[in-house]
């Protein structure tokens, strides 16, 4: 049930990873990939001792805002899954934005000055840590066991790694589909935000901060992909009537 809630909750992770890898050259990416999941594992691991522990800390809040406009209670859980879901937000946005970019001819993404390994690892990592408090904290409604969740992330850590390729592989063939994930990441920041809103109790001109449930997440993700989907095959029918009509017409 662990290795299951773990790779279920891993999804937006490794489309995060696959378009993160990306900003460095093209024959380090797939190291990229595996370093920055395997120490992401180790970091888990060390989270998931942190918060068995200090989890009564963590929820509680530590920083109050009172103002006309906004109040909250801001805690170690809120200010992380905030953070987390502001920078998504804004790694989608950021993308999406280099997607629509007019470049000048001949010119493309892979003119774009590549980042360094080590702040691709760091930016995986310190990631996988913000995508895994919630799964953590998910886990421990299910038990108390440390060795029991740490071979459970051990072993949905090495089926990310496995996995990792293969998404990243699929979006690089498949470049349509690389709108359709930072749509999805998109949505995923929202979430987070508006998660990390209703832990922090945020009132926003007295009007409560509410979570996105996961079943709302789930369903937008569905009409997400059944539209790319019939658009792509709409979209091939409408060229290939095209070709048709351009060979009647020689």
């Amino acid at each position: 049930m662990l290795v299951l809630l773990q790779v279920v909750l891993g999804f937006d992770n490794l489309l995060y990873i696959s378009i993160e890898s990306k900003r460095v050259e093209e024959s380090q990416q797939s190291k990229v990939r595996k370093l920055g999941i395997g120490l992401a594992i180790v970091f888990r691991i060390v989270l998931l001792f942190v918060v068995l522990h200090l989890v009564t800390l963590l929820e509680s809040p530590f920083y109050e805002v009172t103002s006309h406009f906004v109040t909250a209670e801001i805690s170690g859980h809120s200010l992380i899954v905030l953070f987390g879901g502001a920078f998504i937000l804004w790694t989608a946005i950021k993308e999406i934005y280099h997607l629509l970019a007019i470049h000048e001819v001949g010119e493309g993404s892979e003119k774009k000055a590549k980042q360094t390994v080590g702040k691709t690892v760091g930016l995986i990592v310190l990631m996988n840590l913000v995508f895994s408090f919630d799964s953590i904290l998910s886990a421990m409604a299910l038990t108390k066991n440390f060795a029991i969740m740490a071979t459970a992330i051990i072993i949905s850590g090495v089926l990310m790694i496995w996995l990792a390729d293969r998404v990243a592989e699929f979006l690089k063939k498949n470049r349509m589909y690389e709108v359709l994930g930072l749509f999805i990441l998109f949505i995923v920041g929202v979430m987070l935000t508006s998660e990390g809103g209703h832990l922090a109790h945020l009132h926003l001109f007295g009007h409560e901060v509410l979570p996105m449930a996961k079943s709302t997440f789930y369903f937008v993700l569905a009409v997400l992909i059944v539209v790319d989907v019939v658009q792509s095959r709409f979209q091939k029918r409408l060229m290939a009537e095209q070709a048709a009509a351009q060979q009647k017409a020689v």
